[in-house]
C-alpha cells in the first residue's frame, strides 16, 4: 500500500578531495513519495527487519570513556546537546543547521526540518525504516534498526564502504520530536571519508549517542 508522504526530506553530500580536503554540503528540500531516507546500524548490533523493535545505545567501556572526557557542545535555541572528543570544533552554526569536527576526525552534522502538526510523524519513521531494510538487503548500508535516543525513537543507520574510499560514509539517526509546539525533524549524522570511518566508530557513537534532546 502506497502513502503519499507531504514531507521535505534532508540528503547531505560530503565530499573529501587532495591535501586541504574540504567540506561540501548539499541540502534538497523536496516533496517525495513513500520512502526516501536513511536508517541503519552496525552489523554486529541489529539485523534488518526486525520490525517494531526498539533498541537503546549500549555503549561500550571505550564509549563511555570518550564520552565522559568530552566537551559539552549545546546548541541554544534547539535544545540539544553532545559531548564532542578533542579536536572537534565548530565549522557552520545557523538556527538549523550545525557542523562540528575536522577533517581528520570527522564531523557532525545536524539539520532540523519544521512541520504541521498534523504531519503524520509515525507513518514517515516507518517508511525511514522500510525503504533502508531494503537498502541494508542490496548491500548499501550494513543494517537498519529504530533506536532511542534520550526517549526519542528515530532510525539508525551506517553506510557501507563506498566504491571509492575517498568518499564520504555515514553514521545516521533520523527522528521526530515535538519541540516548541512544532513538530520537528532530527536529522543527525557523523561522518567522514570512507578509509577513516573504521578507526572512529567509537567516537561516531559516543557523540551521536551522548545527545540529549530537549522536548
Amino acid at each position: 500500500m502506497k502513502l503519499l508522504l507531504p514531507f521535505g526530506l534532508l540528503f547531505f553530500a560530503l565530499s573529501f578531495c587532495g591535501l586541504g580536503e574540504r567540506i561540501s554540503k548539499q541540502i534538497n528540500d523536496s516533496t517525495e513519495t513513500t520512502t526516501t531516507s536513511d536508517g541503519e546500524t552496525d552489523v554486529s548490533e541489529a539485523n534488518p527487519g526486525k520490525g517494531d523493535e526498539v533498541e537503546v545505545p549500549k555503549l561500550t567501556a571505550a564509549q563511555e570513556d570518550i564520552i565522559a572526557k568530552g566537551k559539552e557542545l549545546v546548541w541554544d535555541g534547539q535544545g540539544l546537546t553532545w559531548k564532542l572528543p578533542p579536536g572537534w570544533n565548530k565549522l557552520s552554526q545557523s538556527k538549523k543547521m550545525l557542523n562540528y569536527g575536522s577533517v581528520s576526525k570527522g564531523f557532525l552534522i545536524v539539520s532540523i526540518s519544521s512541520f504541521a502538526d498534523s504531519f503524520p510523524a509515525d507513518v514517515s519513521l516507518k517508511a525511514f525504516y522500510d525503504s533502508h531494510v531494503t537498502r541494508a538487503k542490496q548491500g548499501e548500508i550494513e543494517d537498519v534498526r529504530y533506536l532511542e535516543i534520550d526517549g526519542v525513537k528515530g532510525v539508525e543507520f551506517i553506510e557501507s564502504m563506498p566504491e571509492d574510499k575517498g568518499d564520504a560514509r555515514r553514521h545516521q539517526w533520523l527522528a521526530y520530536r515535538k519541540y516548541n509546539g512544532q513538530t520537528q525533524m532530527l536529522n543527525v549524522m557523523v561522518s567522514t571519508k570512507g578509509s577513516n570511518f573504521d578507526k572512529q566508530r567509537d567516537e561516531f557513537k559516543a557523540v551521536l549517542y551522548s545527545m540529549k534532546i530537549g522536548k
